[in-house]
């Protein structure tokens, strides 16, 4: 669980810091964008070959080579004297990173009895769904009380603490050789790298009227379609077949889809909202987004429980995703005069929501999987969810850019004579530079009022697209309920 929350943590932690970061790097607004991008392009270009590597040398060695080689490039990326060795650093970090969720969800499972798997679900859910939240709360916390470097230092004790801990307990399967499937890596790689790509520079470069990023587009689309087509006719594709023959499987990565890209982007949206909105301090932001992740918590443990005493779990994912749907729909009538309370609630309502659908959905997606391919089946539902938040943050910030403009555009022809009573605004003209200063002023109060309304049409759109996810529960099959006292795999102990 360290492990994973470190990871979580490291995906969101450096946000905060990234203007102390371009200064101190020599980097511009555009390019020190590069410290996320190249952590996240790696990471998701390595997690797909997640199973084959725990395969090949055993998921206990590489384990415990990811939370080295994270440790490592955690120190290396604080230390960093320049953009160019930074980005290089972070492209390690991502691939260390890449196997950690995957083996740490593979290892919950197979340290635990059937019985137990839920709550095991629920205890690993937590991490990943609270880490998002907490990061930003901690890397601001570092980086106005120390230094920016102290974003990636952090991980240097929890890490060596993770590793110890690791290294002495730590059980491992069975090698199993297996050829790789290099045509399908590299298609697969080159189409989520590319994805990735036309995604984080998308909006600085105005989309599709960007040869840059229409060529991107073209390739991912080709990459991946050859992917698809080469996984369903090779002698030895990356991911077995039978994998896709499991509903729920299948039915899991369409809702981690979901679920990444309604935790990510919201998480994404209200950061900056609440402090250039709002005027809320960085830590007084973390302290409103709190709620969201005490829902979460909350909400795991009470369906672990009733998962553990024969409920539903398909109930728990509808209900789950239609309370998140309704906390987004009550977004959508926040307004600039509200105070703190409404933060509260509705991170709250929308933090139970997420977490009745986690554990169910990883529990029933794994109930029905055969043990040998937990591995792979965890690195799937990894990859859909971070190109799920990847979807999420980019579709979200390109359409609340487009909607400020929008909206500007609507209100400023109500901003005359008429509309300020008692005001006569041809005498401003006699206060010359001050006059400057009151429409510069009124100019930023239309542009707050513009950012709120693109605010809200996003969270419409979330709301939406939560809501027209809940049929898929219709997909799902309700797993056999465990025999109390039955054993889980066996595995080797090194």
């Amino acid at each position: 669980m360290l492990a994973t929350i470190m990871q979580i943590l490291d995906s969101t932690i450096a946000n905060v810091a990234l203007p102390h970061m371009q200064t101190a790097l020599g980097a511009t607004a555009d390019t020190v964008t590069w410290v996320l991008t190249s952590y996240i392009v790696a990471s998701a270009i390595a997690i797909p070959i997640t199973g084959w590597l725990a395969d090949r040398i055993g998921s206990r060695n590489l384990f415990l080579w990811s939370v080295a080689g994270f440790v490592v490039s955690s120190a290396l990326c604080g230390l960093s004297a320049n953009l160019t060795q930074m980005v290089i650093f972070r492209v390690l970090q991502g691939v260390s990173a890449a196997f950690m969720n995957p083996l740490s969800q593979t290892v919950m499972l197979d340290i635990n009895p059937p019985e137990r798997q839920g709550k095991a679900m629920a205890i690993w859910g937590m991490g990943i769904m609270v880490g998002p939240i907490l990061g930003p709360v901690i890397g601001g916390w570092l980086t106005e009380s120390y230094n920016w470097r102290w974003v990636f230092y952090v991980n240097l004790p929890l890490g060596v603490f993770c590793f110890a801990v690791l290294w002495a307990l730590l059980p491992s399967r069975k090698i199993t050789r297996r050829s790789f499937d290099l045509i399908g890596f590299s298609l697969l790689a080159i189409g989520i790298a590319a994805l990735q790509l036309m995604l984080d520079r998308g909006l600085s470069e105005d989309w599709f009227s960007s040869t840059e990023v229409v060529i991107e587009g073209l390739v991912a689309a080709i990459a991946l379609w050859m992917f698809v087509v080469h996984l369903f006719t090779a002698k030895k594709p990356m991911f077995d077949r039978d994998l896709f023959k499991n509903r729920n499987l299948v039915t899991g990565l369409g809702f981690m889809l979901v679920v990444g890209l309604v935790m990510m982007a919201t998480m994404a949206l209200l950061p900056p909202m609440l402090q250039r909105i709002f005027g809320y301090p960085v830590l007084d932001t973390g302290l409103l987004l709190m709620p969201r992740g005490l829902g979460v918590v909350a909400s795991m443990f009470v369906a672990a429980q009733l998962t553990q005493r024969g409920f539903d779990p398909r109930i728990l994912v509808g209900v789950g995703f239609t309370i998140a749907a309704f906390s987004l729909w009550e977004m959508t009538s926040w307004t600039i005069m509200m105070g703190a309370n409404q933060f509260v609630i509705s991170g709250l309502i929308q933090g139970i929501g997420l977490g009745l659908v986690f554990m169910p959905l990883n529990a029933m997606a794994f109930a029905t999987l055969p043990p040998h391919y937990r591995t792979e089946g965890s690195s799937l539902m990894n990859l859909m969810r971070n190109i799920g938040a990847s979807v999420g943050i980019s579709g979200v910030t390109a359409l609340l850019a487009r909607n400020v403009q929008t909206s500007h555009a609507d209100l400023s022809p109500h901003i005359n004579a008429e509309a300020l009573a008692g005001y006569d605004v041809s005498m401003l003209q006699r206060f010359g530079a001050a006059a400057d200063t009151v429409l510069s002023m009124l100019d930023a109060e239309v542009n707050r009022q513009a950012a709120m309304i693109a605010y809200l049409d996003d969270f419409w759109v979330m709301a939406i697209i939560t809501a027209a996810s809940v049929p898929l529960v219709f997909f799902l099959k309700r797993p056999p309920r465990p025999t109390p006292g039955e054993k889980a795999p066996p595995v080797d102990l090194h």
